[in-house]
């Protein structure tokens, strides 16, 4: 072999087409280890940045119509209108519940002035009940006593029931007190007429005002021809 002017063997053809092989296998080697390298390593940037899942939160199911935004409207105009809808919604739902609370305070003021009522037309009905009960005992007990006593030289009785305000009641009591005709009436002075009512506490003022003295001496000289 010649030994060149430099002092290196001359390479022949074939060892520099070896060479240049495995310098581009490792070239290739190396490029392909740091894409591998690189690629790793943006995975793991990416990853630390990929938001964790979060449970959804519980909300109540509601049924919300979402109208199509015009042509040429952004979507904040969209979450704008949506927003005042849901806000007129709310208000017309505490309008009627406003409404609502109104009509039963209303209602309950009725309930509690019906209720008043009904506590005094009980107490009205218990008295009814207990004067009823005293008027049939007080009949009871006329009709249980013996005949009245009727005065001397009065003649026969009188049906005193002729006289506007006597009734069949009245004139058991007359009758018990010793009055029997048209003619005792007649001759009342005011103050009979005050003992008699005092007589007559059921009926108070009855004497005077259905004006029993004048009736009955309209009705003596009826019956009689002649005046008491």
């Amino acid at each position: 072999m010649q030994i060149s002017s430099v002092g290196r063997l001359p390479l022949r053809p074939d060892a520099c087409r070896i060479v240049i092989i495995f310098s581009l296998i490792v070239l290739v080697a190396i490029a392909a280890v740091a894409g591998y390298w690189f690629g790793a390593k943006q995975r793991a940037r990416a990853a630390e940045f990929v938001p964790q899942p979060r449970a959804p939160s519980p909300v109540a199911p509601a049924t919300v119509s979402v109208e199509p935004a015009a042509d040429g409207e952004h979507d904040s105009g969209g979450i704008g209108s949506e927003k005042a809808r849901i806000i007129r919604s709310r208000d017309s739902e505490a309008y009627a519940l406003r409404r609502r609370l109104a009509d039963y305070e209303a209602t309950t003021g009725r309930l509690v002035e019906l209720a008043r009522e009904r506590a005094a037309l009980f107490r009205d009905l218990a008295d009814a009940r207990g004067e009823t009960a005293r008027y049939r005992q007080l009949v009871i007990d006329i009709e249980s006593n013996a005949p009245p006593p009727i005065l001397a030289g009065v003649g026969e009785p009188d049906d005193l029931k002729l006289i506007v305000g006597v009734g069949p009641v009245l004139e058991r009591m007359l009758h018990s007190l010793g009055v029997a005709t048209f003619r005792q009436i007649a001759h009342w002075t005011d103050r009979d007429i005050a003992e008699f009512d005092a007589k007559l506490p059921e009926f108070p003022g009855r004497i005077v005002r259905d004006q029993w003295v004048t009736q009955a001496r309209a009705l003596h000289q009826s019956k009689y021809g002649a005046q008491a």
